[in-house]
Protein backbone atom coordinates (compact mmCIF):
# COMPACT_ATOMS: atom_id res chain seq x y z
CA UNK A 1 0.00 0.00 0.00
CA UNK A 2 1.32 3.33 -1.10
CA UNK A 3 0.26 6.54 0.84
CA UNK A 4 0.69 9.92 -0.38
CA UNK A 5 -0.16 13.24 1.19
CA UNK A 6 -0.93 16.52 -0.16
CA UNK A 7 -0.91 20.05 1.73
CA UNK A 8 -3.55 22.03 1.11
CA UNK A 9 -4.83 25.71 2.60
CA UNK A 10 -7.56 24.35 4.71
CA UNK A 11 -6.79 20.53 4.61
CA UNK A 12 -4.73 17.55 3.86
CA UNK A 13 -5.75 15.40 1.14
CA UNK A 14 -4.32 11.46 1.99
CA UNK A 15 -4.04 9.22 -1.08
CA UNK A 16 -4.13 5.93 -0.76
CA UNK A 17 -4.89 2.79 -3.24
CA UNK A 18 -5.69 -1.46 -3.03
CA UNK A 19 -6.57 -3.09 -0.05
CA UNK A 20 -7.17 -1.50 2.92
CA UNK A 21 -7.43 -4.61 5.79
CA UNK A 22 -5.73 -5.97 8.32
CA UNK A 23 -2.34 -6.47 7.27
CA UNK A 24 -1.56 -2.77 6.46
CA UNK A 25 -4.03 -0.72 8.86
CA UNK A 26 -1.12 -0.38 11.10
CA UNK A 27 0.68 1.65 8.01
CA UNK A 28 -2.61 3.68 7.20
CA UNK A 29 -3.40 4.54 10.96
CA UNK A 30 0.12 5.67 11.51
CA UNK A 31 -0.12 8.27 8.47
CA UNK A 32 -3.33 9.37 9.62
CA UNK A 33 -2.06 10.18 13.07
CA UNK A 34 0.94 11.75 11.99
CA UNK A 35 -1.67 14.63 9.86
CA UNK A 36 -4.06 15.03 13.38
CA UNK A 37 -0.35 15.19 15.56
CA UNK A 38 0.63 17.86 13.36
CA UNK A 39 -2.49 20.21 14.14
CA UNK A 40 -4.65 19.44 10.92
CA UNK A 41 -7.99 17.96 11.67
CA UNK A 42 -9.48 18.87 8.24
CA UNK A 43 -8.86 15.52 5.92
CA UNK A 44 -9.87 14.40 2.46
CA UNK A 45 -9.17 10.56 2.25
CA UNK A 46 -8.96 9.97 -1.52
CA UNK A 47 -10.51 6.23 -2.24
CA UNK A 48 -10.58 6.39 -6.26
CA UNK A 49 -8.00 3.47 -6.07
CA UNK A 50 -9.08 1.39 -2.95
CA UNK A 51 -11.09 -1.82 -4.43
CA UNK A 52 -11.54 -2.90 -1.04
CA UNK A 53 -12.02 -1.62 2.66
CA UNK A 54 -12.02 -4.09 5.75
CA UNK A 55 -13.41 -3.59 9.08
CA UNK A 56 -9.99 -2.90 9.87
CA UNK A 57 -9.67 -0.21 7.64
CA UNK A 58 -13.48 1.14 8.75
CA UNK A 59 -12.56 1.19 12.52
CA UNK A 60 -9.11 3.38 11.54
CA UNK A 61 -11.47 5.84 9.72
CA UNK A 62 -13.72 5.97 12.73
CA UNK A 63 -11.29 6.46 15.10
CA UNK A 64 -9.46 9.09 13.31
CA UNK A 65 -13.52 10.89 12.56
CA UNK A 66 -13.64 11.05 16.48
CA UNK A 67 -10.21 13.17 16.78
CA UNK A 68 -10.85 15.53 14.34
CA UNK A 69 -14.54 15.91 15.28
CA UNK A 70 -13.16 16.26 18.95
CA UNK A 71 -14.36 20.16 19.97
CA UNK A 72 -15.41 20.80 17.12
CA UNK A 73 -11.50 21.01 15.00
CA UNK A 74 -12.53 19.43 11.62
CA UNK A 75 -13.90 16.47 9.51
CA UNK A 76 -12.76 12.97 7.72
CA UNK A 77 -14.53 13.48 4.33
CA UNK A 78 -14.12 10.71 1.90
CA UNK A 79 -13.51 11.54 -1.95
CA UNK A 80 -14.08 8.97 -4.93
CA UNK A 81 -15.35 6.09 -3.17
CA UNK A 82 -16.18 3.13 -5.07
CA UNK A 83 -20.30 2.23 -5.41
CA UNK A 84 -19.44 -1.25 -3.94
CA UNK A 85 -17.75 0.22 -0.95
CA UNK A 86 -21.02 3.10 -0.23
CA UNK A 87 -23.17 0.04 -0.41
CA UNK A 88 -21.03 -1.96 2.38
CA UNK A 89 -20.90 1.31 4.34
CA UNK A 90 -24.65 1.45 4.19
CA UNK A 91 -25.31 -2.24 4.81
CA UNK A 92 -23.32 -1.86 8.00
CA UNK A 93 -24.82 1.88 8.97
CA UNK A 94 -21.93 3.81 8.76
CA UNK A 95 -23.00 6.09 5.33
CA UNK A 96 -24.15 8.73 7.13
CA UNK A 97 -21.05 8.77 9.29
CA UNK A 98 -18.82 10.18 6.76
CA UNK A 99 -19.33 13.09 4.10
CA UNK A 100 -18.67 11.38 0.39
CA UNK A 101 -17.59 13.81 -2.37
CA UNK A 102 -17.78 12.47 -5.60
CA UNK A 103 -13.80 13.70 -6.42
CA UNK A 104 -11.02 15.11 -4.32
CA UNK A 105 -11.93 18.81 -5.53
CA UNK A 106 -15.23 18.89 -4.27
CA UNK A 107 -14.03 17.60 -1.01
CA UNK A 108 -11.30 19.63 -0.60
CA UNK A 109 -13.66 22.86 -1.47
CA UNK A 110 -16.03 21.85 1.47
CA UNK A 111 -13.17 23.40 3.48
Amino acid sequence: MEITTTAFKRCVVLKTSGRIDGSNAPEFRAALKEITDDGVFNIVLDMADVNFMASAGWWVLIDTQKTCQHLNRGELVLASVLKSIQNSLSLVGMLTYFKIFDDVTSAVGSF
